[in-house]
């Protein structure tokens, strides 16, 4: 039985750490001679363009979860491409991981067909952790596209700059944002350019609101008219002031269900943030 999941916390890489490494054997002449001719070029041309398409081989893990690795680079990521069983990739406080380093690993249409990480469903980027680290905002990578991609979970730092290339993500169908301040203006604008999202999920997110326009005196109305207002709204104040944990933000929820008529919300650990006046 061949290992599936692979998850690390906390420790330390060498550089060649996730390095593929296929056992060879000496070329007889034959080989040699099938090799340097024309012949031989092209069917090793052949043979490369088809081995996307054919069963994967080698390294049988599925599944690869990184919590809290700093020595973790834009190198071993690079080194991910030759797993080709790799379909969920989980990158939570990789400091060292870059824009450009995920830009050069996406799924992408290449000369010998999909190159890059082409079996990969499922990303996580995050970071949450420690300071004293220079912010690589590596989820602005997405900006390239990602072939294939059909989930995107998005948490702390790497929220806002992810949401502004989640739209490039022409196969996602699942967004996932955790462990972050947003406003509901700042969703909004994201979701108008993500119709084909099926599930929207809101794990630790604190909302901020939409600021009302301060009254200025004397243009706020009559007496009589505020007394109409209070009077209607009256015995929905309680209601209002208790936090519905399945539901938060009403007036987000009712914006996404017209843009994303299709797509389900799923609300967990949220609160509204109120600003004291």
């Amino acid at each position: 039985m061949s290992l599936q999941v692979l998850e690390l916390r906390g420790c330390e890489l060498p550089r060649g750490f996730f390095d593929q490494s296929l056992p060879s054997s000496p070329a007889g002449p034959q080989e040699r001679a099938e090799a340097t001719s024309s012949v031989g070029a092209q069917q090793k041309g052949r043979d490369q363009k088809g081995k996307k398409h054919s069963s994967p081989s080698g390294i049988s893990i599925e599944r690869l979860v990184l919590n809290n690795v700093p020595s973790f680079t834009d190198q071993h990521l690079q080194s991910l491409t030759s797993w080709e069983r790799l379909s969920r990739l989980e990158l939570r406080d990789t400091f060292r991981v870059t824009a450009n380093g995920l830009r050069s690993c996406a799924a992408k249409d290449g000369v010998c067909g999909v190159e890059g990480l082409f079996r990969l469903k499922f990303l996580e980027i995050g970071i949450t952790g420690r300071q004293g680290y220079q912010l690589q905002m590596a989820s602005l990578g997405l900006g390239a596209g990602w072939l294939g991609l059909e989930e995107l979970s998005l948490g702390g730092k790497e929220v806002g700059p992810g949401l502004l290339c989640a739209s490039r993500l022409k196969d996602l169908k699942c967004l996932c944002l955790w462990a972050c301040t947003l406003s509901e203006m700042q969703i909004v604008r994201s979701c108008r350019m993500l119709r084909g999202l099926r599930r929207l999920e809101f794990l630790d997110v604190i909302f901020q609101p939409r600021q009302c326009p301060p009254v200025v005196e004397g243009e706020g109305g009559s007496e009589e008219e505020q007394d109409g207002e209070e009077a209607v709204g009256g015995d929905n104040s309680n209601d209002e002031n208790k936090l519905d944990v399945n539901d938060p933000i009403p007036s987000l929820r009712r914006s996404l269900a017209v843009l994303l008529p299709c797509c389900t919300l799923v609300f967990t650990n949220c609160s509204v943030q109120i600003n004291a006046d």
